[in-house]
């Protein structure tokens, strides 16, 4: 369809009003390419229909540099962005451009919309497989699965992105799989870390990183997922590939939709955010599912603010989600790595049909002995551990040894501790748990269990320090 000429006649920062000479105008979320006099061209997407002859439009770059007057051309089309293997071992923008400093992008790169309608049912695949990660904690009580969602929710400061980027790692080396990561709002120095790990770790061949930085405009972030999900898609539907989809932060896409939502003059809802909340959240999270031949695995940090799980952008997220990973603050201040809360984090697959009943019996033990030495801790904290009874005493020592059994250390963070990354294979931690948990542990000391991996490793540990102790002696 062709497009009457037009101008912009309106500049609000990221707020953009262009006049056509006359209809059609272009539809909604299609894409416009305001030629600037100075400087590049800015692209910029339809949000809304003022009248017959003027639509508003936010811009996906900095508007810095356009004035009044200049033109304006409209595709009709979304926007289209480069995917396939061509982007593997890139770095790329909202829009697709590299920003790694690299060679351009072949030619004949295949192009796809970042808006796009949710798999068909017929065509969701249905049965499960279990997604591995060698994280003790997260495989125990709140298992993953190949297609599903998972969230880890957490303030600032507990450890999301660490945890992001050992399964980036999980994923790269135990599955052989493509990774898209999604950085929303990312400050720079992290995206630079990021991008520098992987590159030593040998992952990177196999990841496309798609940024939408903090200091870029709010319709910029607010875009950045659906061109990473657009990505993972291609790998998933064209190539037949398993895709990791990581984002981190999607409270930070929320946030942009919000600060889109105001800049347009949307009577504002619930805390200030959008009234189109669940909507967007819904779009994003649909897409992400499981079909025939491949599935999209997502894994997604979300930030809470001020630590207030009742915030509506965070009961929108969770509302999608298979498992649910709560990162505590007072485990991440006791030095408990990873910070997973083993009471708030849940998952819909923790079932015996999926997982086994050996599984789910020794996950509900250990969520019970856990949850009561949390309720004894106030009294331990007033009266002492010699008041309590025999039988407490005794579950408070196996919870402590429990608690500190599922700290593990990580690749992610090998050079800052000096403590060799280990994955523990799921057997491996239902056989220490259970061990802890009959008592067969109990006369071993809390401190040999903390920051290892499995039983044998804690044994190993434990034979180590007898050994060095005799030489010393």
């Amino acid at each position: 369809m062709e497009f009457q000429r037009a101008i912009l006649v309106a500049i609000r920062g990221a707020v953009l009003d262009i006049r056509f000479a006359g209809p059609p105008l272009p539809p909604l979320e299609s894409m416009l390419h305001i030629q600037a006099r100075d400087g590049p061209a800015v692209q910029a997407e339809v949000q809304a229909h003022l009248d017959v002859n003027r639509v508003r439009a936010i811009a996906l770059a900095t508007s810095e540099g356009l004035r009044r007057g200049d033109p304006v051309v409209a595709s009709g089309c979304p926007l289209e962005i480069p995917v396939g293997p061509a982007l593997l071992g890139r770095l790329v923008d909202v829009t697709g451009t590299p920003g790694d400093l690299l060679a351009p992008l072949p030619q004949g790169v295949p192009r796809a919309s970042i808006h796009r309608a949710p798999p068909e049912l017929v065509r969701r695949r249905t049965e499960s497989e279990r997604f591995a990660t060698g994280i003790k904690v997260v495989d125990l009580l709140t298992p993953l699965v190949q297609g599903g969602k998972a969230a880890m929710f957490g303030g600032a400061g507990v450890g999301k992105t660490v945890l992001v980027m050992e399964l980036i790692h999980a994923m790269a080396t135990a599955y052989q799989g493509i990774s898209v990561f999604a950085g929303i709002g990312e400050r720079s120095r992290e995206g630079h870390e990021l991008l520098l790990d992987m590159r030593a770790s040998g992952v990177l061949s196999r990841t496309v990183l798609v940024y939408g930085q903090m200091n870029e405009p709010p319709g910029a972030r607010w875009r950045t997922p659906l061109t990473a999900l657009a990505i993972a898609e291609h790998f998933r539907d064209q190539e037949r590939q398993n895709v990791l989809l990581l984002m981190d932060n999607v409270f930070r896409f929320v946030q942009a939709g919000a600060e889109v939502s105001g800049l347009l003059g949307r009577q504002p809802s619930r805390v200030g955010y959008q009234p189109t909340l669940a909507s967007e959240v819904a779009a994003l999270q649909e897409r992400i599912a499981s079909v025939d031949h491949a599935a999209i695995t997502a894994i997604e940090a979300v930030y809470v603010p001020a630590d207030d799980f009742t915030d509506p952008a965070v009961s929108a997220l969770a509302a999608h989600m298979d498992s649910l990973i709560v990162l505590s603050r007072t485990m991440a201040a006791e030095g408990m790595y990873p910070a997973v809360d083993p009471i708030a984090s849940s998952s819909v697959l923790l079932d015996p049909l999926l997982l086994g009943s050996r599984h789910v019996d020794i996950a509900i033990e250990v969520r019970t002995l856990l949850e009561h030495y949390r309720e004894l801790q106030d009294v331990i904290a007033l009266l002492g551990i010699e008041e309590l009874a025999a039988a407490d005493r005794t579950k408070v020592a196996r919870a402590r040894r429990l608690q500190r059994f599922l700290t593990q250390p990580f690749v992610a963070t090998e050079a800052f501790t000096g403590i060799p990354g280990c994955a523990v294979p799921i057997a491996e931690t239902l056989d220490g748990c259970a061990a802890l948990l009959s008592g067969a542990c109990d006369d071993w000391p809390e401190s040999a269990f903390y920051m290892t991996g499995s039983l044998q490793q804690v044994r190993a540990r434990l034979g180590a320090a007898a050994a060095a102790g005799r030489n010393g002696n």
